[in-house]
């Protein structure tokens, strides 16, 4: 295998994880996925500059930590997968990351209110979310995380969290596999909107500590079922086409 082709069966989970975001509604033309390559921690892959829900597999690239390509390709990539290679850098625990605009997430971005979790499938949150002012690290910007200084600022921001909200913009989760970023980007959107919700009702009771912490490996062993579903509703999907 020549140096740093990843495995099909990466590649197809990484086609099928922008897929699903589309479908999900956590991301529209905008947005992006990826995961660290299996077997060199240094390299990423990322599709080229494509909407998400149209990414194929030709369109996946592999990137060193620099944000360079480090496989063939003739197509332009992504602004911001600095934001995918310094949090790499930053968490060798991280194995995948999705960075989206998903609107319920806007409001606790831009007032700097930690999201919480408001239920049991949004125990991955348990310790909130760290909170990412671009202002403080760029003056006034457009809010595009397009360097290796913006993108380990946001990463010191994200710290040990699970998420981190980038205000004026939208949010970055990570996991420990595609399939676990890919269920905290889509929880980490249903539990701001219930937060949203409830917050107008009166004071939320949220998770504790202990019962975030026991629900979130409760969860993780029924991602898998989720992820299945999540394929199953995108019908046939021709992955190169």
């Amino acid at each position: 295998m020549p140096l740093h082709t990843p495995s099909a069966e990466v590649v197809d989970k990484l086609v099928y994880a922008n897929r699903i975001l589309y479908d999900q509604g956590v991301v529209d033309g905008l947005g992006h996925a990826s995961v660290r390559h299996e077997s060199d921690p240094d390299v990423f892959l990322l599709s080229c500059n494509r909407a998400p829900g149209l990414v194929r597999r030709q369109d996946i690239v592999c990137y060193g930590l620099d944000g360079n390509a480090v496989s063939q390709t003739n197509e332009r990539p992504y602004l911001e997968r600095f934001i995918h290679a310094e949090i790499y850098r930053a968490r060798p625990d991280v194995m995948a990351v999705v960075h989206s605009h998903s609107p319920n997430v806007i409001p606790f971005a831009s007032t700097q209110t930690a999201l919480r979790p408001i239920f049991h499938m949004a125990g991955f949150l348990g310790e909130g979310s760290g909170h990412f002012e671009i202002r403080d690290v760029a003056g006034n910007s457009d809010m595009l995380i397009r360097s290796t200084y913006l993108g380990a600022a946001l990463a010191a921001s994200l710290g040990r969290h699970s998420c981190v909200l980038m205000r004026g913009h939208g949010s970055t989760v990570v996991g420990a596999s595609i399939e676990q970023a890919v269920y905290h980007a889509i929880y980490t959107e249903t539990n701001a909107r219930l937060q949203l919700a409830a917050q107008g009702l009166g004071e939320i009771t949220f998770l504790n500590a202990e019962e975030a912490r026991l629900c979130s490996e409760a969860n993780d062993g029924q991602i898998p079922r989720s992820w299945n579903l999540w394929i199953k509703r995108l019908g046939a999907v021709d992955l190169d086409s």
